[in-house]
C-alpha cells in the first residue's frame, strides 16, 4: 500500500474539487468558506455515518436523506456557519445549497449531499451562499481549496491518501477533513469527504466506512464534546475500472481504514489550543468493548489532559479513568506504562524517575500503555493535551 502526498478528494481518478469566498461568517470577507466536491463519473456509490449528537442540524438531515439513495455525484459543504438550531428554514436552506450545487454539476438535487460547520443558532446568508456557489470552479487542482474552505478553528488543512493494489489492479482512496474542537469518540466527530476510484457499490461500502470510522475517528478525543454536525462521507466512482472482489476486501478496508486514521490522527494534533498528542494502547483487556472503553476514556480524561499539558507524572490518573469507563478492571492486576517507564505494576506503585516521566509527558508525541491483566483484547485511542488556549478559543468563538 503507497502513500502519496497531496491531492486528498482529487488524489483518485475522477474527482474534481473547487471552493470560493462567500462571506458566510462575516460578508464581504475574503476567505475560502464554501466548497464542491464532485465525481466527474456518472455512477458514483456513497455512503455515510453521522452524529449521534439528537440535536441534528439540518445538512444531515439532508445528507442522510440523499445518501439513503447509495448514489451522490458531489458534495456542497460550507464553514462559518452550521445551520444547526435553526428551525424549518434551516432544512430549506441545505436544500437550497442541493440545489444551487446540483444546477453546478448538472444532476439532480438528491444527488448532492450538504455539509456544514461554525456557528450554531444563526440563519444562512443563502443570498450569498447561492450565488458563490455557481462560482466556483471544479478542477482536480482544487483540493487544496476544498481543504482549506472546510475549517474553522483548523489551523492547517487535513489531506491523506493511499494507493492500493488489489487482485484486478491499482485503486486510489483520498480524504479531507476537518475538525480541533467538539471532538470526542462517538462518531463522526467532525467533517471528512473521502473519495475512491474503486469499483464497489453502497453496500459494500457501508460495513467497511463504519468498521474505518470505528477505528478512526470514533477513537479520537479533543475535548469529549460531539458535534451536531458530524458527517463522515465516501463516494466511490469506478473510474479504475478495477472491481473489489470478495479477496480484494481486507486490502480495500485496510487502505480505506489507513486514511481515515491519517485524517483523524491530523485533527487530533490540531485539536484546539493542543501541543501534545497521546496515544493509549490498552491491552489485557476481558473483551474487545472493554478495552476499546477503557481506552476512550483515559484520552477523553480532562485530568489526564491537563496532566500530560503541565508534564505531572501524576499516572494515577490514567488507572482511575480506566476505572470509572466500565471496563472490567482490577486494580490487582492492572500495569501501567508511560513513554516505556514502569510506574505501576500488577498492583503495585513502581519506583520511578519523576524526571524521566515529566521528559516523556514534554515530548509532542506521547506513549501511555495500560495492561488490564484480564485478557486477550486489545485497543488504541488517541487524545490530545488541555491548556489555557482551548479555554480562549472557545471563550471567544463567537466574538
Amino acid at each position: 500500500m503507497a502513500v502519496s502526498t497531496g491531492q486528498g478528494v482529487t488524489f483518485a481518478r475522477g474527482f474534481v474539487a473547487g471552493a470560493v469566498a462567500a462571506g458566510v461568517k462575516h460578508e464581504g470577507a475574503s476567505r475560502l468558506d464554501v466548497a464542491v466536491i464532485a465525481s466527474t463519473a456518472e455512477h458514483c456509490h456513497a455512503a455515510g455515518v453521522f452524529t449521534t449528537n439528537q440535536v441534528i442540524a439540518a445538512p444531515c438531515i439532508v445528507t442522510k436523506k440523499h445518501v439513503g439513495r447509495g448514489h451522490l455525484r458531489g458534495i456542497v459543504v460550507n464553514s462559518g456557519n452550521a445551520n444547526a438550531c435553526t428551525g424549518p428554514q434551516g432544512e430549506r436552506d441545505a436544500i437550497a445549497m442541493a440545489t444551487a450545487a446540483g444546477l453546478l454539476l448538472h444532476v439532480d438535487v438528491d444527488a448532492v449531499a450538504v455539509a456544514s460547520t461554525g456557528v450554531i443558532g444563526v440563519p444562512m446568508p443563502m443570498d450569498r451562499i447561492g450565488p458563490a456557489i455557481a462560482r466556483i470552479g471544479l478542477s482536480e487542482g482544487g483540493w487544496d481549496d476544498a481543504s482549506r474552505a472546510i475549517m474553522t478553528t483548523d489551523t492547517r488543512p487535513k489531506v491523506a491518501q493511499r494507493e492500493v493494489a488489489l487482485s484486478g489492479g491499482a485503486v486510489r482512496i483520498g480524504g479531507i477533513a476537518k475538525g480541533a474542537g467538539m471532538i470526542h469518540p462517538n462518531m463522526a466527530t467532525l467533517l471528512s469527504f473521502v473519495t475512491t476510484d474503486a469499483l464497489i457499490d453502497s453496500a459494500a461500502l457501508r460495513p467497511m466506512l463504519r468498521s474505518a470510522a470505528g477505528e478512526s475517528f470514533n477513537v479520537i478525543s479533543v475535548d469529549g464534546d460531539t458535534s451536531t454536525n458530524d458527517t463522515l462521507l465516501v463516494l466511490a466512482n469506478g473510474a479504475s475500472g478495477v472491481r473489489v472482489g470478495t479477496v480484494d476486501g481486507p486490502a480495500f478496508l485496510d487502505a480505506l481504514s489507513a486514511v481515515c486514521l491519517d485524517l483523524a490522527r491530523a485533527v487530533v494534533a490540531d485539536g484546539e489550543g493542543a501541543t501534545k498528542v497521546f496515544e493509549v494502547h490498552v491491552t489485557g483487556a476481558a473483551s474487545e468493548s472493554d478495552a476499546r472503553a477503557a481506552a476512550r476514556t483515559v484520552t477523553n480524561s480532562n485530568l489526564v489532559k491537563t496532566a500530560i499539558h503541565g508534564a505531572d507524572p501524576n499516572w494515577g490518573r490514567i488507572l482511575a479513568a480506566a476505572g470509572r469507563s466500565g471496563a472490567k478492571v482490577d486494580a490487582a492486576k492492572a500495569s501501567v506504562r508511560i513513554g516505556g517507564i514502569a510506574v505501576y505494576e500488577k498492583g503495585s506503585p513502581r519506583t520511578f524517575d519523576g524526571g524521566a516521566v515529566r521528559a516523556v509527558f514534554e515530548k509532542p508525541d506521547i506513549a501511555i500503555e495500560l495492561d488490564l491483566g484480564l485478557g486477550e483484547a486489545t485497543s488504541r485511542a488517541w487524545g490530545s493535551d488541555l491548556s489555557a488556549e482551548y479555554v480562549r478559543i472557545n471563550a471567544d468563538y463567537t466574538t
